[in-house]
């Protein structure tokens, strides 16, 4: 008889390697921001400080009418003037057309400051000095919008020598705040790290602690 051949189970095949979807690369992490927190409450106080005192200027005191007033002359007094252009009446112009292309320019750099000292994560100086700009700038737009001109009542002089420029507390803000971005601090934290690591000294290849032949 012929023997039979041991049975061979058949051979289970291999489960298909599982299909693996490829890693998603990761989002790079977004540039840190500043905090504009301090930027804004600067900005509002100067807002809210200018404006009131325009109101008590040109309705209470009725500065309008009145013209002149002394303070304290001749190093402080109130002379109302309204300024259809710039500071010191540079681009003055009684045409509609200049009071909106100035309101523009204003909210213009409002803005590109804001987004500046927001994306560039800006030191607190800074900060400081860009909602002085800011709170000046927007105070001087509510005046052209609710006057058609710039309340400037503002006035210093000195003995002898009558100042013929009047200005007001949102000037103060804007000149002062441009002041300070331009001579704000420099960041140095992207130095180069390698000079400031003291060097070591070169190690005496005579010395026999470290292996070296003794001369002499």
């Amino acid at each position: 008889m012929q023997q039979e051949l041991p049975f061979e189970d058949a051979k289970t095949p291999e489960p298909a390697p599982k299909h693996r979807t490829p890693r998603r690369p990761r989002k790079p992490k977004p540039p840190p921001r500043g905090d504009m927190r301090l930027t804004a409450w600067i900005a509002v106080a100067i807002i809210v400080f200018d404006q009131l005192l325009k109101y008590w200027v040109v309705h209470v005191l009725r500065l309008d009418q009145l013209r002149n007033l002394d303070v304290l002359p001749p190093w402080l007094n109130l002379r109302m003037a309204w300024n259809q252009g710039v500071n010191f009446g540079l681009l003055s112009s009684e045409q509609d057309l200049t009071r909106w292309l100035l309101i523009a320019i204003a909210v213009a750099i409002c803005l590109w400051v804001w987004v500046w000292l927001w994306r560039s994560a800006a030191s607190r100086f800074a900060r400081v000095a860009g909602g002085l700009l800011i709170g000046g700038a927007i105070g001087n737009v509510i005046d052209r919008l609710a006057y058609g001109a710039v309340a400037d009542f503002l006035n210093m002089s000195l003995p002898g020598w009558q100042n013929p420029y009047s200005f007001n507390v949102a000037d103060i803000a804007i000149f002062a705040g441009a002041i300070g971005l331009v001579l704000m601090p420099q960041d140095k934290t992207g130095d180069d790290k390698s000079a400031r690591k003291p060097r070591r000294p070169a190690q005496d290849k005579d010395n026999p602690r470290d292996g070296g032949k003794k001369s002499g």
